[in-house]
């Protein structure tokens, strides 16, 4: 049996595709059940984080079980088969070794160095184990990935070189500014009570924020929360006589009031849908208690750049102040707004129409300008070019712009008002934010995109060597654990040859007393057991070695081993993982019923 690994992540897919390939707990319990039920692997693990989807699995072909593992992926997932290929990466053997414990150091992370990968790690094969779909490998492989990472955190400065993705985003939110600066006073309200949102929560604690707002489905777990932020954070003092409680849990249905009190907003749920809509951050911003944020060319907070709201469409006023006496144009049918001597207003009259309100409107102009220039270059127009125009406007639906427009000077936006972390995956808060004005919105597209330019610490070169020297020797112990049955046979058999000498000692001497005939046998046994040692320990050294497999074939033909007994030997290792993934299929096939 080999390990393999298929997967995919922010190294590999964009956020839009890891976002749609994200697994709930109840999709990752499936994809387990599934895995260990195919015919390629006998035991698998699933790693689930914000940022990456990895299935790992104990397969006995290379082929099949990529084939098998990458559509259990798809079918899980819900990203087509075709759409999700070009995004899967594959690691076989060592480099699956390599990988895994690559990740468990944090180099592999979006922030290089993060140590929340750990607790992740943990909790992968916890649900492997709960659910016996972890065997040896599995629990070999992550117990020693776990083992690699906290060396690589205890003998580095790995923790330089990054933070964890809570500081990081954080971070991209302050635009430079320290993060306890940036904090201190603000309100904050974490969506969610998990691992994530837990650390944010600490965190902005940390920071100084003079308020936590805990949101979550589930009550009891909010207000677990609040308790330990309120044991290990305190009461912050007021200006009056009494205190103000550092955080508060509410129900979700309370996180659009909230909206319009915080500062700083984090979410990070298991939800499948948007939590937050940009129409409920519009809203949240446009009822902000307190003064409204200057907005830039005219703008409303909630508004979404580009658009036009309809109060302010319907308020402008049309230009000029003259009589529209005799004017050729349907007036009530001009949009409101727009000026009848605007181009919007002539667009796709017919040749004579034009001419007539050409003739009107410069008369108008002359009129409402006291004869000004315009009116004399239009009594002055030659017929010919007003026919040309009047054609143009005939064919192409508007009479073409003759002056170059002036640039337009983009405005910077205005200073946001409420900053929003979405750690989520997939997202929790509507995409579209970005777009709303007085909104500052970081989520995981973002943070990778920042990420991409960070620069990596000196101690990232230390902790690789660590992770090699670490591969080589799981893959020496893994090889020297394939021995171990060759070794136990060539022991059980020489324990059966010593049991047959006595047999025969005892019946040559049959009036040997039990103290003779133990002493005997103790120095027959202590004979063998000293023969054996070295070759022994000298073969698992050199089985461990690359290459080293042929030594248990040698062991087997100098000692005429039978085949069987050795077999017997590793069914009798196998037969607890085998009991259990029987039961896991056993217990699967009950759940669905009959077909």
């Amino acid at each position: 049996m080999s390990l393999l690994v298929v997967g995919l992540s922010h190294r590999s897919a964009p956020v839009s595709v890891l976002d749609r390939a994200s697994l709930s707990l109840d999709a990752q319990t499936k994809l387990l059940q599934d895995a260990v039920a195919a015919e390629p692997a006998t035991e698998a693990a699933v790693l689930a984080t914000c940022n990456r989807i990895e299935l790992y699995a104990d397969v006995d072909k290379f082929h099949a079980g990529v084939a098998e593992l990458s559509t259990l992926l798809a079918q899980h997932s819900g990203v087509g088969l075709e759409e999700l290929t070009p995004h899967l990466y594959v690691h076989y053997e060592d480099r699956a070794v390599h990988h895994m414990f690559s990740v468990a150091c944090g180099l592999d992370s979006m922030v290089v160095g993060e140590g929340q990968i750990l607790g992740q790690i943990k909790d992968s094969l916890a649900r492997a184990q709960g659910l016996h779909t972890a065997g040896r490998l599995m629990n070999d492989l992550f117990q020693q990935s776990l083992r690699v990472g906290k060396r690589a955190h205890s003998e580095t400065g790995i923790d330089r070189a990054g933070q964890s993705l809570v500081t990081f985003g954080l971070e991209q939110l302050a635009l430079g500014t320290p993060v306890a600066a940036w904090a201190r006073g603000k309100k904050a309200l974490i969506i969610g009570a998990g691992s994530m949102s837990s650390l944010a929560a600490a965190t902005l604690a940390r920071a100084g924020v003079c308020e936590i707002v805990i949101a979550n489905r589930t009550a009891d777990r909010a207000e677990r929360l609040v308790t330990l932020l309120t044991e290990q954070y305190g009461q912050r003092p007021t200006e009056g006589d009494g205190t103000e409680v550092l955080a508060r849990a509410v129900p979700m249905g309370s996180v659009p009031s909230e909206l319009t009190r915080a500062d700083v907003v984090v979410s990070c749920t298991g939800a499948t849908g948007l939590v937050l809509t940009a129409g409920a951050i519009a809203a949240g911003v446009e009822g902000r208690v307190g003064a409204q944020p200057e907005t830039a060319r005219g703008e409303v907070p909630g508004t979404v750049r580009g658009e036009v709201p309809e109060a302010r469409t319907a308020s402008l006023p049309p230009v000029g102040t003259g009589t529209d006496e005799d004017c050729p144009l349907d007036l009530t049918s001009v949009p409101p707004g727009f000026s009848v001597m605007g181009e919007a207003a002539v667009a796709g009259m017919d040749a004579a129409t034009l001419e007539q309100h050409a003739t009107w409107a410069a008369g108008s102009a002359v009129d409402r300008r006291r004869g000004g220039r315009r009116g004399a270059d239009a009594e002055g127009t030659d017929p010919e070019l007003i026919g040309a125009l009047a054609a143009t406007a005939a064919s192409v639906g508007r009479i073409p712009e003759r002056r170059r427009p002036e640039p337009v000077a983009e405005p910077p936006r205005p200073e946001p008002v409420l900053h929003l972390l979405d750690l989520a995956m997939p997202r929790d808060i509507d995409a579209a934010a970005h777009r709303l004005a007085g909104v500052r919105l970081v989520d995981i597209e973002t943070l990778a995109e920042a990420s991409a330019d960070a620069p990596m610490a000196a101690d990232v070169d230390q902790v690789r060597r660590i992770v090699s020297d670490e591969v080589a020797a799981f893959g020496a112990a893994q090889r020297a654990a394939h021995i171990t049955p060759t070794v136990v046979a060539l022991r059980t058999m020489a324990a059966d040859v010593v049991a047959g000498e006595i047999a025969r000692l005892e019946g040559r001497l049959p009036g040997l007393d039990d103290k003779h005939r133990a002493e005997i046998t103790q120095t027959v046994r202590r004979v063998v057991d000293k023969l054996l040692h070295a070759p022994t320990v000298r073969v698992k050294q050199l089985a461990a070695e690359p290459g080293g497999a042929g030594y248990a074939d040698a062991l087997r033909t100098l000692f005429d081993l039978d085949p069987e007994t050795v077999a017997s030997v590793s069914r009798a290792e196998e037969s607890n993982e085998k009991n259990a993934k029987n039961a896991t299929i056993a217990n699967i096939a009950e759940n669905r019923g009959p077909a």
